[in-house]
């Protein structure tokens, strides 16, 4: 007795094995955490070091050769790059998918540990590092503003309150404040007066050092009592420093308002923020690498409400943008999708089959296999995120293919006079390997994409897993409920009571049935007229293949786009504000958003003040008739182009961020050099031959040589005679122009600084470097002009490295329309033209070069699937032949795919690639049930290959139409291309749908002839074992 006879004849055992499956199923789904994408994040670490005052070369000399020296010791490391700018390095190191964050943290940790030695000792504070790709796109903003307090007191609740607690939640990597306005006591110094008092910008900040103190003052420890000491040592406000008493002058004191103002300010006061229009203080919350988005951010939002209580009445606490609203929007499509395919799978089983009790087995079939995957799925620890139910609404059409060639068999035998009981017996019998040769080769299609390495293998792997779980079920469903249920439920309906629907497709079938037979016919009297076709097939599968456009993950939908924006590198603090409350006021008025926050300043390693960024938050896509991001980009571009002196780089945030380095535009190109001149001088060039390729956008790169700078030239040999040190002229530089902390006030819960800087109204004529006095040794005042030269003269802005390497990064945008594929291969005829000097080496970098790793092991990929299916159904089948026959239609379904997605314009990226692996395993479905019937009627003898195969399309011709409309019904809704992320799932399903409609047409005429011609190979390789291929069963 096997297995569906078992389950026949014991129907509670059936039931309540489905019952279990339906139970874990149900109990697994609410705990499914909820996610986009699969975690693809690369582990990544980020280290900051600053030395305040110290030029990019210095830094990048100082401070990340020694970093990166060590850190380059580290296992593991997939890419370290680093960018050096004033005061500040930051060096992004990001590892293996298969390395752990946390144990690369603690190598991180020890390299950092070991470089401290080699760096300068007069760094404020040890470098320091956080697990966060600064390249990733925060998870949720918050916006802080109040009309009656001032920004600095809005400030200490966010960063004191929200910020160190946010930080603490779960899965948060940092929380960045942008437009910081930290309480502050700057001192503006007037230098006029200080030359007319001969007092050092070094005796003041003695003063200052000594005036603000906190220590410890002990305690009264006596035999009766204990009692602590307190002194007033600190000066709170800026009025308290104006008393101080810097110097005395003719027995009088010199005050230090007598030389300077105080101010109660803020601690950088080049920084600002707006939210829609007005100051805010802005919260960008980054989340760990492989932190779920959406179970952080439900964290956090679960703590707003009480901060909501603590603040005061006057600060309105805002959410900004929420990342996670567009991944459960895309999960929620996705899941409306996959109820929408049942629906229609369902819909076409009845108009098959006209027989609503038959119809409702295989409805039965489909809930049971989706709910046992997802209590897999649930053991597996993966989560609902648009891979894993794109997996299952495709699978849709595939679980029910098994019950309706099982339930198709058992009508059969129904219809011709035996009892549901027998028949149910005898069809399953008959078809129950088929059913298993189908489930185990379709599964086969996967298993090279379960063990993928690198990005694709990480995000496509739990894809594989659902839907080959999911088809496993299905196909133990299929030969166990099934049958039983026939075998009880299923009777041959009346003809009198079908109805009007239901005759009119099946007379419209019988036409169609016989329009095949007769065709067929005449297919098989000209087998080379279709082997011709078969080769053609072939050819155009080569040619559609390299003509097509192939990029790598659309961007989708997010809800946001990302503006960097640049002004002239010698703009003021006010006029990069103003222009960028410009562009913000033009976004505003965009009908198609509803948020920006802007902000001037803040941002990355490389802020500086002629830098800024817009965040804006689009509308729901029905609100803006479903107008794309790139739709909106086009449209801000040419709003934006109308205010000088500020440029944009606009982007659409991909789903995946590949790489750790930040840049303008999306994509990367990097070169390198140990040669700096030829780096610098070769880089323009890149970016100028960039900007003539066709379709390129937003060309730009991170090199600046042009930041202006002012360089003080010091005669050393003056320096000695007049009691003078190296140290002590670049002391008095830095204390005066560096706007340096020289003190500290201890808050209740945090720290302020005091900051001392020349008055900023002086600052604007170089001269003022003439009027700064140094002291020297024995305490005389002597003037910086009578040691040192002043020019002015450029310098760069920032130093990256790439791989311990200087390098220069030139960013782009591509245009709609544009792949990926044609981008790249722009860029190497550029190149090429351009002949680079052998000192220098380049390549794409992040997406791009992601990219073309996917490219080269696509191919690669689509032969390993084919020949795993081979080999299990050489296996099954005990054939080397006949493999090859059920293999034949695969270019049909190639030729079909491609062509669909040039008809509607999409590129061949990797969901639209992973669609015709697919499609392998649904062709070779069609071409087994055929092939199956055939050798099983030549092994009962009396009937020669010709009238086996006739026969075989003829019985197996609805089951072939019933499945391939089934997978059609359940893919139709992702090629549509509906609702949220849509346009991301959109080329899978465009893909498989013409491959269904291409191969479904040509296979059915192919595969007969092949088998013809492939029985006559058999039988001239072996004539004495012609009739001995048999499934192995």
């Amino acid at each position: 007795m096997n297995l569906p006879e078992l389950c026949i004849r014991r129907p509670v055992m059936t039931t309540l094995l489905m019952a279990a499956l339906v139970i874990f199923g149900i109990a697994a789904y609410p705990r499914l955490p909820v996610n986009e994408l699969p975690n693809v994040d690369f582990p990544t670490i980020n280290i900051s070091a600053s030395l305040p005052g110290a030029s990019p070369e210095t830094m990048a000399s100082s401070v990340a050769t020694p970093l990166e020296s060590q850190l380059s010791t580290v296992a593991g490391i997939d890419s370290m790059t680093s960018s050096s700018s004033l005061g500040s390095t930051t060096i992004t190191v990001t590892f293996s998918l298969d390395r752990s964050i946390d144990g690369a943290a603690q190598d991180v940790q020890a390299a950092i540990s070991a470089a401290q030695r080699q760096l300068p000792q007069d760094m404020p504070t040890p470098p320091t590092y956080r697990k966060v790709n600064p390249a990733d796109a925060p998870i949720l903003f918050l916006t802080m503003q109040s009309s009656t307090l001032p920004l600095s007191t809005v400030d200490d609740y966010a960063e004191t309150e929200l910020a160190q607690r946010l930080s603490m939640v779960d899965g948060v990597a940092q929380v960045n404040v942008y437009g910081s306005q930290k309480y502050a006591v700057r001192i503006a110094v007037d230098p006029d007066r200080l030359a007319a008092t001969g007092i050092g910008v070094d005796k003041m900040v003695d003063a200052i050092a000594a005036a603000n103190v906190n220590k410890a003052t002990g305690s009264l420890n006596g035999r009766r009592q204990l009692l602590s000491i307190r002194s007033d040592g600190q000066l709170m406000r800026a009025a308290d420093y104006g008393q101080i008493v810097v110097a005395y002058r003719n027995g009088a004191p010199v005050r230090l308002s007598d030389i300077a103002v105080p101010r109660d300010s803020v601690q950088d006061d080049q920084k600002a923020s707006w939210y829609n229009g007005t100051r805010a203080i802005t919260l960008a919350i980054q989340r760990q690498p492989g932190a779920n988005t959406v179970e952080t951010v439900d964290k956090i939002l679960a703590l707003l409400p009480n901060f909501s209580v603590t603040l005061p009445p006057s600060v309105k606490l805002d959410v900004m943008y929420d990342r996670s609203d567009s991944i459960r929007d895309s999960v929620h499509d996705v899941q409306f999708t996959l109820v929408l395919a049942g629906i229609l799978v369902v819909i076409v089983i009845y108009l098959f089959l006209g027989n609503a009790s038959a119809t409702l087995i295989p409805a039965v079939a489909l809930p049971i296999s989706v709910l046992g995957t997802f209590g897999a799925m649930f053991a597996l620890g993966y989560s609902l995120d648009n891979l894993s139910l794109l997996a299952l609404t495709l699978a849709v059409g595939f679980v029910v293919d098994d019950a309706i060639v099982m339930l198709e068999n058992i009508m059969r035998h129904i219809e011709m006079g035996e009892t549901p009981f027998d028949a149910a017996v005898k069809g399953a019998n008959e078809i129950g390997f088929t059913i298993f040769s189908m489930t185990l080769s379709l599964v086969a299609v996967f298993i090279p994409v379960m063990f993928m390495s690198g990005i694709v293998g990480r995000l496509f792997h739990e894809f594989a897993v659902v839907i080959s779980v999911s088809i496993l079920i299905s196909g133990f469903v299929s030969i166990t409920l099934t049958p039983m249920l026939c075998s009880r439920f299923v009777k041959a309906h009346s003809h009198d009571k079908r109805s009007f629907i239901v005759v009119w497709f099946d007379r419209g079938f019988a036409s169609m049935t016989n329009g095949y037979t007769s065709t067929l016919a005449w297919c098989m009297r000209h087998p080379r007229t279709v082997v011709g076709v078969f080769a053609l097939s072939l050819v155009a599968t080569g040619v559609l293949f390299v003509i097509t456009p192939k990029d790598f993950i659309p961007a989708g939908d997010s809800g946001q786009l990302r503006v960097t924006t640049e002004g002239p590198t010698d703009i003021s603090f006010a006029a990069m504000s103003a222009r960028q409350q410009s562009l913000a006021d033009m976004a505003l008025k965009d009908p198609n958003i509803e948020g920006v926050m802007s902000s001037v300043g803040a941002g990355g390693a490389r802020a500086t003040i002629n830098s800024g960024s817009l965040l804006l938050r689009l509308k729901d896509p029905a609100e803006r008739g479903h107008t794309t991001p790139d739709q909106i980009i086009q449209e801000l571009r040419h709003k934006f182009a109308e205010v000088p002196g500020i440029r944009t780089y606009i982007q659409n945030p991909p789903s995946i961020q590949v790489g750790g380095r930040q840049s303008k535009a999306q994509y990367q190109y990097t070169v390198q050099s140990t040669d700096l001149h030829a780096l610098y001088d070769w880089s323009g060039k890149l970016v100028a031959a960039f900007q003539k390729l066709p379709g390129f956008q937003d060309v730009t790169t991170d090199l600046d040589l042009n930041s202006p700078s002012m360089v003080v030239t010091v005669n050393r040999n003056k320096l000695a005679p007049l009691g003078l040190t190296m140290d002590q002229v670049q002391t008095a530089l830095g204390s005066a122009f560096g706007e340096n902390q020289i003190s500290t006030i201890y808050g209740s819960a945090t720290q302020y600084w005091v900051i001392l800087q020349v008055e900023r109204r002086m600052q604007d004529d170089p001269a003022v470097l003439s009027k700064l006095y140094v002291t020297a040794d024995s305490g005389k005042l002597v003037p910086l002009n009578t040691v040192a030269s002043f020019e002015r003269k450029p310098q760069v802005l920032t130093v990256n490295h790439q791989g311990q390497l200087p390098a220069v990064t030139v960013s782009f945008n591509l245009a709609p329309g544009v792949s990926l594929s044609d981008a790249v291969a722009s860029i190497d005829r550029a190149t090429t033209e351009l002949k680079l000097p052998p000192t220098l080496s380049g390549s794409v970098q992040g997406t791009a070069q992601a990219f073309q790793d996917s490219v080269k092991g696509m191919g690669l990929l689509l032969l390993l699937a084919v020949f795993v299916i081979y080999l299990v159904l050489g296996i099954l089948y005990e054939s080397f032949i006949h493999p090859l026959t059920i293999l034949s239609g695969l270019p049909a379904a190639a030729v079909g795919a491609l062509l669909t997605l040039v008809i509607f314009n999409a590129s061949l990226d990797l969901f639209a690639f992973v669609g015709i692996i697919m499609l392998v395993g649904i062709v070779k479905k069609n071409a087994i049930m055929m092939i199956d019937f055939a050798l099983e009627r030549q092994r009962e003898g009396g009937v020669t290959p010709y009238e086996a195969i006739a026969e075989a399309c003829r019985v197996r011709f609805r089951p072939i139409m019933m499945t391939t409309a089934a997978a059609f019904a359940g893919t139709l809704p992702i090629a549509l291309g509906i609702g949220a992320g849509a346009s991301t799932r959109q080329p899978l399903g465009l893909a498989v749908v013409g491959g269904l409609v291409v191969s479904q047409i040509l296979t059915l005429y192919l595969t007969p002839v092949i088998y013809l011609y492939m029985n006559r190979l058999q039988e001239h390789l072996a004539p004495s074992k012609k009739l001995e291929t048999h499934p192995a069963h």
